[in-house]
């Protein structure tokens, strides 16, 4: 399943490779599910035109083993945290800005924390710049989408029996693009945590837009 309801512009071809400058105005959805059909038209892909709310994220997850976040604004992405804790679906995370990127997977483990257990609040907007503010270097979005992909993959070959190796659980990975370099986080799961350390939340019940100041 791919959900985007944006279309393609100019500035997204130096980091998006399934468009191209044909593509230019098309729905992003439409241009990625004729370049996936391209590469292998045995894939299915079932495209969702639409932006991730409250009202539709459950029935947009619902249905699928993994969920890959690759969203570019906090409330989206607390919202898709969030509903992943309550389906209990396993999340991979993936954030990029300028020459820097960031990784990890959440996997609905009893010691495996969530988004809200590294983020529990979202930054002040003055202080989280946006992507057409700040810029992004092409690449790196390549790279931190692969390494989703990888963990997306190993996760799903593990739960089927092909022990591949590990995922980044409890393990924040940051790359650093202006000295070619990964580091990692420890991360730990929040026994308080306001949304996976409570059986009762509900994301419903939450405001997202006046949460993250948008």
């Amino acid at each position: 399943g791919l959900v985007d309801f944006d279309h393609v512009s100019i500035n997204n071809l130096q980091r998006q490779i399934l468009h191209g400058t044909s593509d230019v105005g098309r729905l992003k959805v439409d241009s990625a599910v004729e370049t996936l059909h391209e590469i292998n038209p045995d894939v299915k892909v079932q495209a969702y035109t639409a932006r991730v709310t409250p009202d539709n994220v459950w029935d947009l997850v619902a249905n699928y083993d993994v969920v890959i976040d690759a969203s570019d604004n906090f409330s989206t992405r607390f919202l898709i945290n969030d509903v992943c804790v309550q389906a209990d679906k396993p999340l991979v995370f993936g954030a990029v800005l300028q020459f820097f990127g960031q990784v990890t997977t959440f996997t609905r483990t009893a010691e495996c924390g969530c988004y809200r257990c590294l983020f529990p609040e979202a930054p002040d907007p003055e202080n989280a710049p946006t992507c057409t503010e700040a810029g992004i270097f092409g690449v790196t979005t390549g790279i931190i989408g692969s390494i989703q992909a990888a963990q997306a993959l190993v996760l799903l070959l593990n739960r089927n029996g092909f022990e591949v190796g590990s995922v980044l659980e409890n393990r924040l990975q940051i790359y650093d693009g202006t000295t070619s370099s990964f580091r990692e986080i420890k991360l730990k799961r929040n026994p308080d945590c306001a949304v996976c350390g409570r059986r009762e939340f509900d994301f419903r019940k939450v405001d997202y837009v006046d949460l993250c100041a948008v």
